[in-house]
């Protein structure tokens, strides 16, 4: 007899699989979800809605055992009220949602579900939620620093007949002025070159949001960029002189609230000077980094990465150390050595990936014509940063702007505070909290970094991502 040879199985093949000729178009068989996946989204819910119900019986056991708070607005049955909202609100949701499915099916003519209509309302609903929730304490502290009653609360008034009041939700809105804003500015002497300077930086900036009125309205995108950038350099010039040239001699007001222009003048210089600093050291570290072998040159940026591990305020008795032996103790030139110091790590390698995505062929072919390693990163690599350059400053400036431990530590004297410092001190007093101050102080502290956000969003979100890119 002889033996017939069996064909070898194809791969993949055999009980239970598809062989590799009944396999549809594309190669993948469809295979229908298990039922444990189709009940997983309803398991959830199920124990989200259970969890919410349990909160809600303890939360409204444990109120029941207290007396009730004289600052609290107390309704007699709210739950029954507030469970008819629910109610209502959830029928108009459903309501909206069938009729959206309606005039959807209506006007492309295509099957549309009536649980994806659902689903994108309550996305919609969910997210305008949450805005508002966080919109609320910014609102809030808008109007506490226009209320001269120095007051951060607003108690529930039970007889007034508008429910924001009643409730506390708003302040009385009848009070409002200018108050807390007119004693930040008590006893501020401006030369006559200081106002034509305000004048023009005013100007300027008029001029840069009519710009980008133009702008958005489809004007030429070249000649709007070009004059953009021309009145920017105009303004941050102007804002400049202003910094580096006003004195705390201008500011004669009593009480700490009379010299809050001063520090936020003391934060620009610190965060500007930072900002300069860690451009001149990032670049010229990164670039080194990138392009240069030189033995170390590994453990140094794995001692970078190290070093990011840890917080700012580990570090803050050897520092305060250092400076002290320095003699660089409530003065600016320690604060911001302590600053540019810890803005070399992060920086350099952000520039480092962005040198590493530029064409080497660009440098080489400078060096061929005689240009030094150093005059290509000056001719070359420079020229081609800007984005990251602006990046890495405004990163910097945000940074120093909004910090606070060092400067609290280093700085003893009011006339060197910056802004976290300075906010500190209105609400450090154990019965005078000057909450009105506090609030309208917060106010005019955050335009600055406001107005960089919104001049150089495009650098900011732009360096983000190109640090990390490698063509």
């Amino acid at each position: 007899m002889t033996a017939t040879p069996t064909p070898n199985p194809t791969p993949g093949t055999g009980p239970g699989r598809a062989s590799a000729s009944s396999l549809p178009p594309g190669g993948y068989v469809h295979q229908e979800p298990s039922a444990l996946r189709k009940a997983l989204p309803w398991l959830v819910a199920a124990a989200v809605v259970i969890g919410l119900v349990v909160l809600g019986y303890f939360l409204a056991r444990n109120m029941a055992g207290r007396p009730r708070s004289f600052t609290i607005y107390f309704v007699e049955g709210g739950w029954r009220s507030f469970l008819l909202f629910l109610l209502a609100a959830s029928g108009l949701l459903a309501l909206t949602s069938l009729i959206g499915q309606r005039v959807g099916i209506a006007r492309t003519g295509r099957k549309i579900s009536y649980a994806a209509v659902l689903g994108d309302q309550l996305t919609h609903l969910f997210l305008m939620l949450v805005v508002l929730v966080a919109i609320y304490p910014i609102f809030y502290v808008l109007l506490a620093a226009f209320d001269p009653r120095n007051s951060l609360f607003a108690f529930p008034n039970f007889s007034d007949p508008n429910i924001f009041y009643r409730t506390g939700l708003l302040p009385d809105l009848g009070v409002l002025s200018l108050e807390n804003f007119r004693r930040l500015f008590d006893g501020v002497v401006i030369p006559g070159w200081q106002l034509v300077l305000f004048v023009i930086g005013g100007a300027a900036l008029a001029a840069l949001l009519l710009i980008t009125l133009a702008g958005r309205l489809g004007r030429d995108e070249t000649s709007v960029a070009r004059s953009r950038a021309w009145v920017m350099r105009v303004l941050v010039v102007a804002l400049a002189v202003l910094v580096v040239f006003m004195t705390p001699a201008q500011f004669t007001g009593q009480g700490n609230e009379s010299k809050f222009i001063l520090s936020v003048r003391n934060t620009m210089l610190v965060s500007g000077i930072t900002g300069v600093l860690a451009i001149l050291l990032s670049t010229t570290a990164g670039y080194a980094m990138a392009r240069l072998r030189f033995p170390g040159r590994f453990q140094t940026l794995l001692f970078f990465i190290f070093i990011q591990m840890f917080p700012v305020f580990l570090a803050l008795v050897a520092v305060y150390t250092l400076l002290v032996a320095l003699g660089l103790t409530n003065t600016f030139t320690g604060l911001i050595l302590a600053y540019s110091g810890g803005a070399i790590a992060f920086n350099t390698w952000i520039f480092k990936g962005y040198v590493e995505s530029l064409p080497e062929s660009l440098e080489e072919a400078a060096m061929v014509d005689g240009a030094t390693r150093w005059q290509t990163f000056l001719r070359v690599v420079l020229p081609l940063s800007g984005g990251i350059l602006v990046f890495i400053f405004l990163n910097q400036f945000i940074g120093t702007y909004a910090e606070f431990i060092l400067a609290n530590v280093l700085l003893t004297g009011v006339e060197k505070w910056t802004v976290g410092v300075m906010l500190l001190s209105f609400t450090s007093a154990q019965f005078a909290t000057k909450w009105g101050i506090f609030a309208a102080a917060a106010t005019l502290g955050a335009l600055p970094i406001i107005a960089l956000f919104y001049g150089f969003q495009g650098y900011f979100v732009g360096g983000t991502v190109s640090g990390g890119v490698k063509e």
